[in-house]
């Protein structure tokens, strides 16, 4: 088993790290207060550094990277920058994934070359009374004619406030699981308005909107995949997903850990630095084995999903796992700074309220549990 990342990622990432040291890490803490992820910094990404296209195939416009270097990338956005990192998260693993795997030829031409250029994509399948339990989506999609007409309302849409292209899960028949088909919707399209942002507790840039849709028409090309195996589809992408808010939770982790290192270097109380007190060891020590784990796993499923290996339960693993860790890295880096960690003018504060919903979004903790135990004891009966 080799452990180490080739020299073409070293490379993306280095690069990226630079990038991000000049153009992001001198601003998050403003552009955090004001709550504004600045459109002109995600067309550089796209266009500079084809952060827009990772999973989408060369001859589409893409850059067609496998799916480590893709977590590479997660990682290192989010360790300066959590609402930047799921912007691009969703975009790639959500956004654009779901026209890759499953658009027709016409679909694929028509969108993904705008996506990895210019465009910013989105994903919407929960809904007010449907969010662990998808298939009880209630947005009903019906055949008139050569079109659809959509109607209902969809929530939790990171980026709703400025893609460009939104995947919506609609019912087409009554049928639980195999009556929700799968669409592509343009911003702009008579029907579909969006609803206002929410104020949320953490990765307050990423600005999360619903999706109204009052007799949303769009032609029936629109159609992603068959009719009815939208629910299908949305089960397979968010396996994808998940190790991207796996990878997410990486990076936070490591920026809460790279934090409280460097404090307790700095920190002196009773004639030395906190990072001599057995206490502050103790912690820095764990912080460091399950950042370590968390990293693992998280690559580890990554590995799996670019060798074409199943990697359902590898990702809920990683995704519940990375995501607690995240939560009590963050915790533990507040807890070691004392009060000046509860205070905006050092960031700790800002991982502890980012972190959390990594536990949230793309699958429950709860959810991923259930995954997995489901995986396992299946294999057993067998």
């Amino acid at each position: 088993m080799n452990f180490e990342i080739t020299a073409e990622q070293k490379i993306l990432k280095d690069t990226l790290r630079e990038f991000v040291k000049a153009e992001v890490e001198p601003h998050v803490e403003a552009y955090e207060k004001a709550g504004h992820l600045p459109r002109e910094l995600v067309r550089k990404l796209w266009k500079e550094l084809g952060m827009g296209g990772m999973l989408i195939p060369e001859e589409y416009g893409g850059s067609g990277l496998d799916q480590v270097s893709y977590c590479l990338v997660i990682e290192e956005l989010a360790r300066v920058w959590a609402a930047l990192s799921i912007t691009v998260s969703v975009h790639n693993s959500v956004g654009c994934s779901p026209i890759v795997r499953f658009g027709s030829e016409a679909q694929k031409r028509k969108y993904l070359p705008q996506l990895a250029s210019e465009w910013i994509g989105a994903f919407s399948l929960s809904e007010p009374a449907s969010g662990s339990d998808a298939a009880a989506l209630r947005t009903r999609a019906v055949k008139d004619g050569s079109d659809y007409v959509l109607n209902g309302e969809k929530n939790w849409v990171t980026s709703a406030g400025f893609a460009t292209t939104y995947i919506v899960m609609a019912r087409t028949s009554a049928d639980r699981h195999n009556g929700i088909s799968a669409f592509v919707i343009e911003k702009g399209t008579p029907g579909l308005t969006l609803g206002r942002a929410e104020d949320k507790m953490g990765i307050k840039a990423s600005e999360t909107r619903s999706l109204i849709l009052e007799d949303c028409r769009i032609p029936a090309d629109q159609l992603l995949g068959e009719e009815g195996a939208g629910f299908r589809m949305a089960m397979v992408l968010l396996d994808g997903g998940r190790v991207g808010v796996a990878a997410q939770a990486v990076g936070i982790a490591q920026a809460a850990y790279d934090q409280a290192v460097r404090y307790s270097k700095e920190r002196v109380t009773f004639g030395k630095p906190i990072a001599e007190h057995q206490a502050i060891r103790f912690s820095l020590a764990d912080m460091h084995t399950r950042l370590e784990a968390a990293r693992l796993l998280t690559y580890r499923a990554a590995w799996l999903k670019d060798q074409g290996r199943p990697f359902t339960r590898e990702a809920s693993m990683a995704k519940v796992f990375a995501s607690e860790a995240a939560t009590l890295l963050s915790h533990k880096a507040l807890q070691i700074h004392g009060g000046y960690g509860y205070v905006t003018d050092y960031p700790v504060e800002r991982y502890y309220r980012d972190a959390r919903v990594t536990e949230i979004y793309e699958g429950t903790s709860e959810i991923q549990r259930l995954v997995i135990a489901s995986t396992f004891l299946k294999e057993q009966r067998q």
